[in-house]
């Protein structure tokens, strides 16, 4: 068995309409949102340096699986 087939398929970065609003992506911004006080209509561009480093901490973290 060669390595390369038990790598998990590369992330595609659009949104199914059977996940829709459920996508871990748009879970993950919220719980962001909710831990550090972020209005859930910000989008990651708007965000300020220290928040946008927390954000892609988060996102490295629960989006590596």
């Amino acid at each position: 068995m060669s390595k390369g087939k038990n790598q998990p398929p590369p992330v595609d970065n659009s949104v199914s309409d059977s996940t829709g609003q459920y996508d871990l992506r748009f879970v993950l911004w919220r719980q962001f949102c909710a831990r550090y006080n972020v209005p859930v209509d910000t989008l990651p561009s708007q965000l300020d340096d220290d928040q946008k480093d927390k954000w892609e901490e988060m996102k490295a973290e629960r989006l590596r699986s």
